[in-house]
């Protein structure tokens, strides 16, 4: 499945870098109020990255050079990362083409059967046969290898509840490390993680809390499935990856509080950035 764009670069562009809930307004404008969704163009073809609202903005984009052909990873079900699907305006347009990979959980029924009746169904205005695109649905489990002509995706268990799954996708030497969602060990690196993230060019992290807030005796967040910028910056330093990308946004974390958040984690890893909607980041 070829696409437009150059057969010889890796970019990621951000759709969605919010986490939990959707959340426009003018104080969140600048980096985003859009869920999880983000996408990787690679030698000439496109990986999206699960479905929260960001995947609607992503898809009006994607109108503009129809016929539309992408591959598209879940890392898990929660609605935060699936609430895009239903509107995802090139799913419904005969003619495009989508390879839709995951795992169901509990591994309860096929990926097709989970997506069309849970991911779908209940939450869709739009009925299931209005879905005119070629979709395949792909049955993948946490260890599984997936090769795309010379892209190399690897995949391994996340701490989350219910479950998740992280992509560490690599091609011609280069690699992303997309590590959302995820919740980190007290005591030591999940060493899921630190293989996937080994030299990476870029881990794109959940960072939704700072430590503080992880710790807040009044209103901890341990054991909510999400970790900290600061667990980021460590893991990033552990595992020798060349930039460590904040995402995953907490909902209340303004642009403003963002904007001096950025000056902390600057000054612990002077390569790191803040993840915006919109924004692009060239690994080749």
């Amino acid at each position: 499945m070829e696409n437009s764009h150059s057969s010889d670069e890796f970019l990621v562009q951000f759709w969605g870098v919010r986490g939990s809930i959707p959340t426009p307004g003018n104080q969140t404008a600048r980096y985003g109020g859009n869920t999880s969704c983000i996408e990787m163009r690679i030698g000439g073809k496109r990986l999206i990255f699960d479905g929260g609202s960001g995947l609607h903005v992503l898809g009006r984009e994607l109108l503009k050079t129809m016929p539309v052909q992408a591959y598209m990873f879940f890392t898990h079900y929660h609605w935060d990362h699936i609430q895009g699907v239903p509107m995802f305006i090139p799913a419904f347009i005969e003619g495009n083409h989508f390879e839709i990979y995951g795992a169901v959980p509990d591994q309860k029924g096929s990926m097709e059967q989970h997506f069309m009746e849970r991911v779908l169904h209940p939450n869709s205005p739009v009925p299931l046969k209005g879905m005119q695109a070629n979709i395949e649905f792909c049955d993948i489990c946490c260890g599984d290898t997936i090769k795309i002509d010379d892209i190399i995706i690897e995949t391994g268990p996340l701490n989350h509840p219910n479950g998740a799954m992280g992509y560490r996708v690599n091609w011609r030497g280069h690699s992303v490390f997309y590590c959302t969602d995820t919740e980190h060990y007290p005591d030591h690196i999940d060493e899921n993680v630190l293989q996937l993230a080994d030299n990476a060019d870029l881990l794109i992290y959940d960072s939704m809390y700072t430590d503080e807030e992880y710790h807040n005796p009044k209103s901890p967040k341990v054991g909510w499935g999400h970790s900290t910028w600061e667990e980021g910056v460590k893991i990033s330093e552990a595992a020798g990856v060349k930039r460590f990308v904040k995402f995953h946004h907490e909902p209340v974390h303004s642009d403003e509080f963002l904007d001096k958040l950025a000056e902390k984690i600057l000054a612990a890893s002077p390569n790191a950035v803040l993840a915006k909607e919109g924004m692009i980041l060239k690994v080749v």
